[in-house]
């Protein structure tokens, strides 16, 4: 069953070993045990719908409250200090497109705002309920959640936008395909979020980002239905894609996505590489880049997240003490940097793969250590987020940060990122754990992703008032080295601050031109991308 105020099954535990705990305790303080609020204590909480239920919408309070909340941090400490604010007045969950027009209709004939819903994994606010007179019905689209056509011959498949990522790969598999998105929230976010949040998979760099796979969709609007994309390529105007993409729920409910898949490759490793230093890492790296190395994934975390990394590991201690002495041997010492290279496709594409990757580690002085690290990460690879809730009860909070930049502002907007969180925290007279890893990497530069572990205070105020000053000081350091607000996250209300410095005052001007023009009544996820009037 899933948790109500956590991330993911509640019969799934990450489980912090006593060598974390004395990793964490080093570096930021012993945690304390919070006391979070019951399940029975946040339902009390919620408010008498204002709205009819009948054969549309249902006024459960518990179904309300589940669908009102996301995975941000705001949205966290809402869940686990029971203070949960406004959630929806009802929920409507639809089967069909169909269905999910005549539901938005009718919120759109009763004056309701729409918050669209899919998987619930939102990092940046997309699922908040606005406060104010208008009701508010969450379109949940999770029973539109299976496969409706594939075509072998254009090798397309056309989903419910509900569909989860395990149920995409599963419906693909006797097909004899895959999809190949593979964000570390897969577990439970859906394709539709994907596509208007503009989601990044693990191994992007063979399967491409979604805004490559996404071939065409069906969108009920409050103007009523649209449909774009389903060619391979037009020179007939703006793409029309595009404008879905990104959108975040502000143009209408997207309910059917077209994806272009690809045969399940025959072969697939992962492999450890260590650097000398982060910048013989990111050397390396931007050299198979631009060598077009048709690698699946090359992931290098920097010095603190591959100390980190090896912290967590559970159940092999001999081992690292011997990797930990063969890497001194040949060179790699505390500050080494582990690369994670994903190996995929045929056996001679395979073969092409690892020559081009050991090449690299040869000439910017790496060492490869095979593939026993990247298979345990592969094994792990969804379990990342179940670590929040373990660090949670112990008494850590977690947030991340995530942005892309071009490859000479790399290293040093990483390093400011890191270093504006750590004079927030070192104001407060508190420490925080930050480390950071390239996910993505382009010709032209990379995303540099940042995750920030603290002591959780245990007020609630505190602890939202804390995290706004450390979201603003790491946000203007990414725009001061001209790095976008997100790479993979959207932006949902967390960073719609900073939205205009990238898009200029035009582009905002026809981003909310647009939203106008689809939803004349603003009843669309308001809040979201742009501050309403």
């Amino acid at each position: 069953m899933r948790r109500w105020n956590g991330w993911g099954d509640d019969a799934v535990a990450y489980s912090l070993t006593d060598a974390a705990r004395a990793f964490l305790r080093q570096r930021i303080g012993a945690g304390t045990a919070p006391r979070d609020a019951t399940r029975e204590q946040a339902l009390r909480a919620v408010g008498p719908s204002r709205i009819r239920a009948g054969a549309l919408f249902e006024d459960d309070p518990a179904l309300r409250l589940d669908r009102s909340r996301g995975q941000s941090f705001p949205d966290w400490v809402a869940m686990k200090s029971g203070r949960m604010g406004p959630v929806a007045d009802a929920v409507a969950r639809p089967r069909t497109h169909d269905e999910a027009a005549t539901a938005l209709a009718e919120a759109r004939r009763i004056g309701a705002i729409v918050v669209p819903y899919g998987g619930g994994t939102s990092v940046v606010g997309h699922l908040g309920v606005p406060r104010g007179e208008r009701p508010v019905v969450d379109i949940s689209l999770e029973r539109m959640d299976r496969l409706l056509a594939f075509d072998a011959t254009t090798l397309t498949a056309t989903f419910g936008a509900g569909t989860p990522g395990p149920r995409i790969e599963a419906q693909l598999a006797p097909h004899g395909c895959l999809l190949g998105h593979f964000p570390q929230s897969y577990e439970y976010a859906t394709l539709g979020g994907w596509v208007v949040t503009r989601s990044s998979g693990q191994q992007s760099y063979r399967y491409g980002r979604i805004e490559q796979l996404f071939h065409a969709g069906r969108v009920a609007t409050p103007r009523g239905e649209w449909r774009v994309g389903g060619v391979p390529a037009s020179s007939a105007g703006p793409d029309l894609r595009e404008a879905l993409l990104g959108s975040e729920g502000r143009l209408g409910l997207l309910t059917e996505v077209t994806a272009r898949v690809r045969p399940l490759p025959a072969h697939e490793s992962f492999h450890g590489v260590f650097f000398p230093s982060w910048q013989a890492g990111v050397d390396a790296v931007r050299a198979l880049v631009q060598q077009d190395a048709p690698l699946s994934m090359l992931r290098l975390a920097n010095e603190v997240e591959t100390q980190t990394q090896l912290a967590l590991v559970q159940g092999h201690e001999t081992a690292l003490k011997w990797l930990r002495r063969y890497l001194g041997l040949r060179g790699i010492g505390a500050d080494g940097c582990l690369l994670l290279a994903g190996i995929t496709g045929s056996a001679r594409e395979c073969a092409l793969q690892k020559r081009m990757l050991l090449a690299a580690t040869r000439e910017h002085r790496g060492v490869h250590v095979g593939p026993a690290l990247g298979a345990g990460w592969a094994g792990s690879r969804f379990r990342g987020p179940y670590l929040r809730n373990s660090l949670w009860e112990a008494g850590y909070a977690v947030d991340t940060l995530e942005t892309c930049v071009m490859w000479p502002q790399a290293t040093a907007v990483m390093r400011a990122v890191e270093q504006a969180v750590r004079a927030v925290f070192a104001a407060d007279g508190e420490r925080v754990h930050a480390f950071t890893h390239l996910s993505h990497v382009y010709r032209q530069g990379c995303s540099v992703y940042s995750t920030f572990v603290f002591r959780a205070s245990g007020d609630p105020d505190a602890e939202l008032a804390r995290w706004r000053r450390f979201k603003r000081a790491a946000s203007d350091a990414i725009l001061a080295h001209g790095g976008t607000i997100s790479h993979q996250h959207g932006v949902g209300v967390d960073h719609a601050p900073w939205l205009p410095a990238e898009k200029g005052a035009l582009g905002m001007d026809l981003i909310r031109a647009m939203a106008r023009e689809f939803d004349p009544q603003a009843m669309m996820n308001p809040g979201k991308l742009f501050a309403d009037a």
